[in-house]
């Protein structure tokens, strides 16, 4: 069933302290879970959630974004009408890249205001979650919310970068942290918001009158005391990835075949940009074991505790543990990787060993040859 919402993904002025992995990507399109890319987490929630169409903001570095959506097919986002709609800001007018999200949603109004859908969903695209945001909008219309966040209580905290909120007993949000402070809650936001388009677009409209241009810090945080701000509790698994220990902690958690069928599949299957390769081959003397192995793969030497994406060659005698390996790498002869990334298409040669820690692991820059 489709719902009366549409969806926005606001890539702009995405917190992201992913050091060399956000280099020539933007955020949104680093690989992760050995075939996928964060953006689809939330696409794939929205499309299962019933809803028919929706808007990508991109910002900065989208080249690899604009290649990875392409016509929204893989989400079965390609419609006459409806579907998937990927807007850049403005390249004539250089300024529009360090305006608040509020400047570009009002730039692109015509998106919100000519569609008859009555409701707005607005996501970021770093929070790794498998969400129905038709139990969201139940929710915020029992309540009479004017806004409902989705969030998640995390009483051990998250390595990633995240709001904080404060919720009553009723299920209102009373304080919120204006970024990433130390505000003493165990609510995290999943920085997604459920609002009526009307809302939006006034909130748009009066917050830009006054020369503030950003959604949450001068549209919610400002008037938590004048708007019905909801708290919706969501329980399955989270991860916020917008930073290298995010990254690598929620990635190596994947290896866990419990949270593993609960992000991909409950309540609904993640899906990403679909490429065709043969089953991985497993030489004679492969090792392998309590690993993610993804399609293409050509393996000979020992994988434990590891995540391959598509492609990737592990020559004789090569070890690599604890590590990620990215789309077409190559790992040469005797060689070895503990606690490591690779990005795409890194080639480690024969005889190299390369060891990271847990809490810091080394990271190769794509196409790096070392």
């Amino acid at each position: 069933m489709k719902l009366p919402m549409m969806g926005v993904v606001n890539l702009i002025h995405e917190a992201d302290e992913m050091e060399a992995l956000t280099a020539n990507r933007c955020l949104a399109t680093v690989p992760f879970g050995g075939r996928y890319r964060l953006i689809d987490f939330t696409l794939s929630s929205m499309v299962n959630s019933g809803i028919p169409k929706v808007a990508v903001f991109a910002h900065r570095k989208f080249r690899s974004l604009m290649d990875h959506l392409g016509s929204g097919s893989n989400w079965d986002l390609h419609r006459k009408q409806s579907g998937l709609f990927v807007l850049p800001p403005s390249m004539e007018d250089q300024t529009d890249f360090g305006k608040g999200d509020l400047y570009h949603f009002y730039r692109n109004r015509d998106y919100f205001a000519r569609s008859p859908l009555e409701y707005v969903v607005i996501s970021r695209s770093h929070m790794v979650c498998n969400v129905d945001f038709a139990k969201v909008l139940d929710q915020h219309r029992e309540t009479g919310a004017d806004i409902t966040v989705v969030c998640k209580r995390s009483p051990e905290g998250l390595p990633g970068l995240a709001r904080k909120a404060m919720v009553d007993g009723a299920g209102r949000i009373v304080e919120m942290q204006d970024h990433f402070g130390r505000l003493d809650s165990n609510v995290v936001s999943m920085e997604m918001y459920v609002l009526s388009k009307d809302l939006l677009l006034d909130l748009v409209e009066t917050s830009l009158a006054q020369g503030r241009d950003h959604f949450v810090r001068h549209s919610i945080l400002s008037r938590l005391n004048q708007l019905q701000v909801n708290a919706y509790m969501h329980e399955g698994v989270l991860g916020v990835v917008n930073n290298i220990a995010a990254y690598y902690q929620h990635s190596m958690e994947l290896l866990q075949p419990e949270i593993w069928k609960e992000l991909f599949f409950k309540p609904g299957s993640i899906y990403t940009k679909v490429k065709d390769e043969p089953p991985t081959h497993y030489r004679n003397g492969a090792d392998v074991s309590h690993s993610l192995i993804a399609n293409g793969c050509d393996i000979e030497g020992t994988v434990y505790n590891s995540i391959l994406f598509r492609g990737v060659k592990i020559a004789r005698g090569a070890v690599v543990r604890n590590s990620i390996v990215m789309q077409n790498g190559v790992v040469g002869e005797d060689g070895s990787l503990e606690n490591c990334i690779l990005d795409k298409e890194v080639e480690i040669r024969a005889l190299q060993q390369l060891k990271g820690s847990a809490e810091m692991p080394f990271i190769a820059l794509k196409r790096k040859v070392i």
